[in-house]
């Protein structure tokens, strides 16, 4: 009896060790802190609420605390107690030290100041840049920065000690803060496979398909489409064209 005992003793601390390997092997399962820099924006806060309705801590970045907490209270309204408990705000910096990913969702005249106000800040994190380079008055006609994209030019001004990712830049607001299904894609790009992997996991965690749309260099084809989008808006009346990717298997939420 002393040996069956043994026996399944033994087995019960191998099935432990498997789930331990099992849940270290499963990155899905792990969720990061993510601080939005600048996330007291419509897009940001769209990009909040969906990810702290499945599970991810949320900072909400402002250069202004004040203006954090104000957007945090605001997007509180829609949440369940669980859910709120999960969203915070404070200032651009100090949200970014908090978390592991940070994500940049502000206007494009603001993008090199930040980023390199932040660029200390942001060694050794992964940084999904949602800034897509429009030029006002002409925002429906697609502007391309010297590096190339804004991601590129992400890229350059952080560094290696960064790994940079492009995403989200073809998204409404509207329909990120809607519960309903959201019928578009999204391209997602990055410096190697890793920056990627993080990046679909995000798409996937805020209800989206996603699509690995390999380097950086091709963050330029997601960006300018947001011009082409904004003018198909106009010509339509309607605030949330998208891209939707066709004639291959689509991946099942």
């Amino acid at each position: 009896m002393e040996k069956i005992s043994c026996i399944f003793l033994n087995k019960s601390e191998e099935d432990l060790e498997d789930k331990k390997v099992d849940k270290m092997e499963n990155p899905e399962e792990i969720k990061e802190t993510i601080a939005i820099i600048g996330g007291t924006g419509k897009e940001g806060q769209g990009l909040a609420y969906r990810w702290v309705r499945v599970g991810f801590p949320v900072i909400i970045g402002s250069r202004q605390v004040e203006k954090a907490k104000e957007a945090v209270n605001k997007l509180k309204n829609n949440l369940n107690q669980q859910e709120a408990s999960l969203l915070s705000g404070d200032e651009n910096s100090r949200a970014v030290k908090q978390a592991e990913i940070a994500v940049l969702t502000v206007p494009y005249q603001f993008h090199q100041e930040i980023l390199s106000a932040l660029k200390n800040t942001l060694k050794g994190k992964f940084l999904v840049d949602v800034t897509v380079p429009l030029v006002p008055p002409k925002v429906s006609t697609v502007q391309i920065p010297p590096e190339g994209s804004a991601a590129l030019q992400a890229q350059k001004i952080l560094g290696e000690g960064v790994s940079v990712i492009s995403a989200f830049q073809n998204i409404s607001f509207e329909l990120l803060l809607s519960d309903k299904t959201i019928e578009c894609d999204v391209l997602v790009c990055g410096k190697d496979a890793d920056s990627r992997r993080i990046g679909l996991k995000l798409v996937k965690a805020a209800g989206l398909q996603g699509w690995d749309a390999g380097p950086l260099e091709n963050s330029i084809v997601a960006e300018g489409f947001t011009s082409v989008l904004i003018r198909i808006n106009k010509q339509t009346g309607t605030r949330s064209a998208g891209i939707k990717i066709t004639g291959v298997p689509r991946s099942s939420f």
